[in-house]
């Protein structure tokens, strides 16, 4: 037992003094998937800024538009999360299971977040109420 205490406190010592830091990425160090991405549903918006979270096993990519949409995509390019309070998420953007319930059951709302998770989907919508949905597009979660 003791054996087991040391090596976690070790791995906690290990873990608090590598630090992961944004720093600094141009557009065009960000990945060709997340260009291609931005390029194909922001057009004619522009890059404020970009940052690259130095993660020791798998970091992540920032990037705000002037706009305001901030996007953040996993290292490999693909979406995670996208967030746009003052024009919302383009519906296009969403998964369609997702939209339909939505449609259904809350009436002119915009997305302002969506996010992609391992096994779920969330929606934050302008009415306040973040929706929650399994890999199969069931509601799971509801909170207002």
């Amino acid at each position: 037992m003791k054996r087991i205490f040391a090596i976690l406190a070790v791995m906690a010592a290990f873990m608090s003094t590598v630090k992961a830091d944004d720093r600094p990425v141009t557009y065009q160090q960000l990945p060709a998937s997340a260009q291609a991405f931005i390029a194909e549903n922001y057009p004619a918006d522009k890059v404020s800024y970009a940052t690259k979270d130095d993660d020791l096993i798998l970091p992540d990519y920032t990037v705000v538009l002037v706009s305001g949409v901030k996007i953040t995509f996993n290292n490999d390019g693909s979406l995670e999360k996208i967030e746009s309070k003052v024009d919302g998420v383009p519906a296009g953007l969403i998964p369609v299971q997702i939209r339909e319930y939505v449609r259904h059951n809350y009436h002119d709302v915009a997305y302002v977040e969506y996010e992609i998770g391992r096994r779920t989907y969330e929606v934050k919508l302008s009415n306040g109420m973040e929706l929650t949905f399994n890999s199969k597009f069931a509601l799971i979660g509801i909170d207002d």
